[in-house]
């Protein structure tokens, strides 16, 4: 990243950003690329990373990284350099890894804080209907509490002081973060902006969950605003200015409630008629929302009829069952209890519609943005949403079918587009938390993922000094809760089998209680297997007869289903997701492919260093990225792949500079070379090692020097599965390379891996060493893909399942030996 970079410019219309070197068309009078920057001239056979001089900002060392202990070995580790500059001679000692986050998530650390109610002083409620109290932020347990930035399933804590969710502690000292991180001054957020007014008339008796009115007073506050979406403090009378338009704290608090109880609801709706004056105050608030150019857009189609209700059902189960077979076994099961429509449940439906040539053809702001006429439509559903929650009314949005169809079966206009489909109507109770949270579907994104500051990627909520995604991912890195883990060898002692007969399996099953806080622990499914893939610049070396493009040829056959790792997912039910993070050709925007290009391959590691520290830092956080979506997806099981056409090469010769082995003993045959080009890839190695001295505590520096796109993603992979506290379940040399650098990171990531295989590969024999590892598959494999991996997955199922299932003696009626 160069200084310009880093520099916010409105008239700049060059292509030399981030992203310039994956496009294929930069602009013909574009500047030579930056220093440290992509290259921006690819394809070309063995290229991939442009210049190599190091980043421009000042050298430090790493605040998390001090003298720490293995969480596999026991002994302590010597401290590692800075993972996002050039480390330097003379730089000051790195403080000791922090007990505690670096950052506490404000009041949204898990699913039960974002979305529950609790209880609040009764609000004077209408006549003519019941009220619900006001949310306030839950308790957290101290033992269990949730990581920052960590979406808990059940208990994922761990044994350490913690205060109340949501509380903010002071920041603790640590080195100065590079120029690019510095923290910019500090505004004061906005006000919120006004709302719809309170409708007046009489309240129906069917409005049980509609809003009350709260009751102005002088009295303090009884309940804390809702936890999601906090307001704004009041405006005290040393900032007259900043909040003279703000609502009273009543009203805000009113608007903010109706955000953080909206629910989109499927079940439990009453056959209650939905009074026509509400439904027109509802439709009111909707026909308020913002819109490009004030254009309009929207439509609202009002459904009464049960036999158009009954056609459209009709559509929506054709579509639905069309979903579910295409979905992996373990989200299958789960989707085939999800309840996805409520057309025949409600008195009422109403189809949200968008008009993209409302306004003609000068409309104000569509003119380079015509996709806004959608988004503003998108708005209307919104304010409709909110409004219906005002009222008591729940809402629930249906999108299982094929737009045109449906649009043929409301006997739409063909310039009409279809937005949303909503069902309406009174419910019995809105549910604490959103119904695919609570059925394990999915699980809110916190806050502080969503919110960068100046450019993307530079991370921190309002207030707090920018940080790294690398940064806050190992801060939130912990050994294994101690408690969860005597539970789960205690239980073990008392199941109905001789001690130590389940081997290795009680190990992991432990070690999984220990991940997640409790014992049991939550059965590791669904899994998913994230296939990062690369190019490399060695490739030109010939280390391989396969020829560079069938790495592109390999990522279009994962994506239609027809590679190992499709047969292997398909038998234990995961889900396969592929992320190009480095493949020299374009690939398809389909269905399954995460483009996350950084670069069009690395550079030939023989002749220098394969990748930048500024694109091993990119592709880290690509990986980190993954293991967020995937986990956030409802996943509780990740699992590695890759693919790259010469990548066992850079492996090896990562092995070699992370545990000192010779070349000659870590470096295989890949994909099955004879003796003479063994031979010549293994000298290969030793000149990657002569012109790329490297420092293994300086795991980045490593990782640009010698390793690949994918294993810098499959590092970052690592580190966040580790984070977020769900196992990693490690392929062979490739992962076992990303891992050696993960660990090099944050040592405590080891505790959320577990050695699917162990690969026929000699420098996968090394990894597992070093790393103290024992695999639970042996099958003398070298395939890659992840293929080894997935077959440990029951495994660790079955084990885990033990745990929770098999009966203790006093249980069953057992004797017990003497």
């Amino acid at each position: 990243m160069t200084a310009d970079d880093t520099t916010p410019d409105a008239d700049r219309t060059d292509d030399t950003g981030r992203w310039a070197a994956v496009r294929r068309d930069p602009p013909a009078a574009q500047a030579a690329p930056p220093l440290g920057g992509l290259l921006d001239d690819l394809p070309e056979q063995g290229r991939g990373a442009g210049s190599l001089y190091p980043p421009t900002e000042p050298a430090r060392r790493n605040p998390f990284h001090g003298t720490t202990v293995h969480p596999v070995r026991g002994r302590a580790e010597a401290d590692v350099g800075d993972v996002l500059a050039e480390p330097s001679a003379g730089s000051p000692p790195t403080p000791p890894l922090r007990t505690e986050a670096a950052r506490p998530e404000p009041d949204i650390a898990g699913p039960a804080a974002d979305d529950a109610p609790a209880s609040a002083a009764p609000a004077a409620a209408p006549a003519a209907g019941r009220t619900e109290a006001a949310p306030q932020a839950p308790e957290a347990d101290a033992d269990t509490g949730a990581e920052p930035n960590v979406i808990p399933f059940r208990g994922a804590g761990q044994d350490r002081g913690a205060g109340p969710a949501g509380t903010r502690r002071p920041p603790e000292p640590s080195a100065a973060p590079p120029a690019r991180l510095r923290a910019a001054d500090a505004t004061a957020p906005a006000a919120p902006g006004p709302s719809a007014p309170e409708p007046q008339g009489d309240s129906s008796t069917v409005n049980a969950h509609a809003a009350a009115p709260l009751p102005e007073s002088d009295e303090p506050e009884t309940a804390a605003p809702p936890p999601a979406v906090a307001p704004p403090a009041p405006a005290g009378p040393e900032t007259p200015a900043a909040g003279r338009h703000a609502y009273s704290e009543a009203a805000r608090t009113a608007v903010y409630r109706a955000i953080q109880d909206r629910r989109d609801v499927r079940v439990g709706f009453r056959a209650d008629p939905v009074p026509d004056e509400v439904l027109t105050r509802v439709l009111s608030a909707a026909h308020q929302a913002p819109s490009v150019g004030f254009s309009q857009p929207w439509d609202f189609v009002v459904i009464h009829d049960e036999k158009l209700r009954a056609s459209v059902q009709r559509l929506v189960q054709r579509e639905r069952e069309e979903y579910g077979r295409a979905l992996p076994g373990a989200r299958a099961r789960a989707f085939s209890g999800l309840k996805v429509e409520a057309i025949l449940d409600t008195p009422v439906n109403v189809v949200v519609t968008v008009d993209p040539t409302r306004g003609g053809r000068h409309t104000l702001g569509r003119h380079a943005q015509p996709q806004t006429a959608g988004y503003s439509a998108a708005l209307a559903v919104e304010n409709m949403w909110l409004a219906a929650r005002a009222e008591g009314l729940g809402v629930g949005w249906v999108s299982f079918f094929a737009e045109r169809d449906l649009a043929r079966a409301l006997d739409l206009p063909p310039h009409l587009e279809v937005v949303a489909y909503l069902c309406v109507g009174y419910v019995d109770e809105f549910p604490t938390e959103p119904e695919l949270s609570l059925g394990g579907w999915a699980q809110r994104r916190p806050l502080s993922w969503a919110v960068h500051r100046d450019q993307y990627g530079r991370r921190g909520l309002p207030g707090e000094d920018p940080t790294s995604l690398l940064e806050e991912t190992v801060s939130a890195i912990r050994p294994l809760n101690q408690r969860a883990l005597g539970e789960a060898r205690e239980r073990q002692s008392r199941m109905t089998t001789p001690p130590g007969a389940l081997g290795v399996l009680e190990d992991i099953a432990a070690q999984l209680a220990g991940l997640a806080g409790e014992a049991p622990p939550p059965l590791p499914e669904p899994a998913a297997v994230a296939v990062f893939a690369g190019d490399h610049g060695v490739h030109a070396q010939g280390v391989t007869p396969w020829p560079q493009e069938v790495t592109g040829q390999m990522v279009r056959n994962f994506l239609s289903g027809g590679a190992v790792v499709n047969a292997f997912a398909n038998q234990v039910g995961a889900e396969v997701t592929v992320v190009d993070v480095g493949v020299v050709d374009d690939l398809p925007t389909v269905p399954g492919l995460l483009p996350r290009k950084i670069a069009r391959g690395t550079a030939d590691f023989t002749r220098g260093p394969a990748m930048s520290r500024t694109q091993v830092g990119y592709a880290i956080e690509a990986g980190i990225e993954v293991a967020r979506d995937l986990v956030a997806a409802g996943n509780r099981c990740l699992v590695t792949g890759d693919m790259g056409i010469a990548n066992t090469t850079p492996s090896a010769a990562l092995v070699a500079a992370f545990t000192g082995r010779e070349p000659a003993e870590v470096t295989g045959r890949g994909t099955g070379v004879d003796d003479a080009m063994h031979e010549h890839k293994i000298e290969v190695v030793r000149q990657a090692l002569r012109a790329n001295p490297v420092d293994p505590a300086d795991p980045v520096g490593t990782l640009a020097a010698l390793g690949g796109l994918e294993h810098a993603a499959l590092t970052g992979f690592i580190l966040g599965g580790a984070a977020l506290r769900v196992p990693v379940v490690l392929d062979g040399v490739i992962a076992g390379a990303a891992a050696l650098a993960a660990a090099a990171i944050a040592p405590e990531s080891m505790s959320a891996c577990v050695a699917g295989h162990r690969s026929s590969e000699p420098g996968h024999a090394a990894v597992l060493e070093h790393l103290e590892l024992r695999p639970l598959v042996d099958l003398e494999l070298r395939l890659g893909e992840g293929s080894g991996a997935l077959l440990a997955v029951p495994l660790l199922q079955g084990a885990v399942r033990a745990l929770r299932e098999v009966a203790t003696f006093d249980g069953a009626g057992v004797s017990e030996r003497k």
